[in-house]
């Protein structure tokens, strides 16, 4: 099959970021298996969705993890104009919901088995497709951890093929989704004084994260990035039932996105004595007066592999000489790092074309993307 024929397949499956993917999961598997390929999969504890890892070559050292993310962003509300699960073909576009981000990767990888059997390889690739991906990279550490605790050898390379017109990205934000809730008390409106309000106290606490980034911009910046600090954003309050309440309860969600040099545990560490603070002052007023706060998802750690890293010079061997770039999305290469690999984010597309309607991927991009991979099989063939 060639990597449009696949790619046709991929997109046909709806797997959106939470939602049971075994249906396509199952499809690569007998792919590869039809291949003669050894295929190993990770379960989610209720069995509903998995993660893939198989590798293609010998049992030696010095291989390199292709990883990419099998689920893809909602369409629900978009403006699309075809359906976004039939692949669209165009003189020079591939059109579907994960075409760009990031089947079109995938699509690749599994069209080059085939070519990686046949180099009498020398080093073995490692192919990783991970599941809700676009919801907190849920499953990138333990599929990270899988493949080392599975294989033997020593693999000190991964590659995330996230769409970054094929340069090479050595940096990537940290970032954290959190929920807090207030819990005060509720009351007339007039009895604002002798209550303890929950959307007040909210209030408070967005305001003293406001601040909190604001210190942050003061103190550190990194220009690969845009912005090149970090951030804090509430995006969501849900509270109250009227104006002459007072709220008993407030919900806020918000997240934290860093850069490499500020450490993300160290901000929520310092969000939560704060809170701590507040529950301590207000219980002489209501004493079941309470803020708790919750991760949404782990932390997904920021990548910052360093310029004369092994795996950029890989890259440059390979004749990739493409600037090297950083970008201020999440992706699984953090966790990649964190777990021992040098790692780096480099595949075809536009990440401009990503999560929105009538997403699509150039069909050279496609072509270059093999290309790469082509080239990493010769290298690896040596």
């Amino acid at each position: 099959m060639t990597a449009i024929d696949i790619l046709r397949k991929l997109v046909s499956f709806d797997v959106f970021g939470g939602e049971p993917n075994l249906p396509l999961a199952n499809w690569i598997k007998s792919y590869l298996e039809q291949l003669g390929v050894e295929v190993h999969q990770g379960f989610n504890e209720e069995k509903t969705k998995a993660f893939i890892y198989a590798r293609v070559g010998p049992a030696a050292d010095g291989g390199m993890v292709l990883s990419g993310h099998l689920d893809v962003v909602p369409v629900e509300g978009q403006d699309w104009v075809t359906n976004p699960f039939e692949l669209i073909e165009t003189a020079d576009k591939l059109y579907a919901r994960g075409s760009c981000d990031m089947k079109g990767f995938i699509a690749c990888c599994l069209a080059l088995v085939p070519q990686m059997q046949a180099a009498q390889l020398k080093k073995p690739f490692y192919l990783a497709f991970s599941y809700d991906e676009e919801i907190g990279c849920r499953s990138g550490d333990a599929i990270a951890m899988a493949i080392k605790d599975h294989y033997p050898e020593d693999i000190p390379y991964a590659l995330i093929g996230e769409p970054s017109m094929l340069r090479p990205t050595v940096g990537q934000k940290g970032i954290c989704f959190l929920k807090t809730v207030v819990k005060g008390s509720e009351g007339h409106s007039s009895r604002i004084l002798e209550e303890v309000s929950a959307i007040h106290e909210s209030m408070r606490l967005i305001n003293w994260l406001e601040q909190k980034m604001l210190d942050l911009v003061s103190k550190s910046r990194d220009d690969r990035f845009v912005p090149p600090q970090s951030s804090i954003h509430v995006g969501q309050i849900h509270a109250g039932i009227a104006p002459n309440v007072i709220a008993d309860s407030c919900e806020f969600r918000w997240d934290v996105r860093t850069i490499p040099a500020d450490d993300m545990q160290a901000i929520l560490d310092e969000f939560d004595a704060f809170c701590r603070t507040r529950e301590d002052e207000l219980r002489s007023i209501f004493p079941a007066f309470k803020i708790e706060t919750t991760k949404i998802h782990p932390i997904v750690p920021a990548l910052d592999t360093p310029d004369d890293s092994p795996i950029v010079s890989l890259m440059r061997k390979i004749g990739n000489d493409a600037p090297l770039d950083a970008v201020s999305y999440a992706a699984e290469a953090g966790q990649f790092a964190r777990n021992g690999y040098h790692a780096i984010i480099c595949g075809p597309g536009s990440i401009a074309q990503a999560h929105r309607a009538n997403e699509f991927i150039d069909k050279e991009q496609m072509k270059l993307g093999q290309d790469m991979l082509s080239a990493l099989i010769e290298e690896f063939a040596r």
